[in-house]
Formats: structure tokens, C-alpha cells, sequence
């Protein structure tokens, strides 16, 4: 999934407190995250998996605390 994608869901993720599971099921259910993520309503959606990897990868490197600063 493209960075941009990936980034998008992180923040939603981390402003709603969803764990990875709930996050997974919410871009399946709510259109509009689906739509904030730059994701079509007809595309592939990353799953719990890909997503836990993307927040684990951010977090090793101590990049999602500079994102919300940055932001």
C-alpha cells in the first residue's frame, strides 16, 4: 500500500484509539475512512496484519511520536 495510505490510517488509528482489529473493521464499514485513507470504496484494504506491521515498523524507528509532532 502506498505511504501516504498507510500514514493516513496510522493517524485515524491513533485519533479514534482503535487496536489494529477495529481499525481493519472500520475501513471496511465507514466509507469516509475509507475515503480519508485515499483508499477507492472497490479497492483491496490492508488487514489487521499489514496494519500492526506499518505501526510496529513506526514505532521501532520512533517515527509515529515525530508524525504527531510534526502534525
Amino acid at each position: 500500500y502506498p505511504l501516504e495510505t498507510m500514514l493516513r490510517i496510522h493517524c485515524m488509528q491513533h485519533w479514534y484509539n482503535l487496536s489494529d482489529g477495529a481499525m481493519e473493521d472500520a475501513l471496511y464499514e465507514i466509507a469516509s475512512m475509507r475515503l480519508f485513507a485515499r483508499l477507492s470504496l472497490d479497492s483491496a484494504l490492508p488487514d489487521r496484519t499489514t496494519i500492526m506491521n506499518f505501526r510496529h515498523l513506526l514505532e521501532q524507528h520512533q517515527l509515529a511520536r515525530q508524525l504527531f509532532k510534526t502534525i
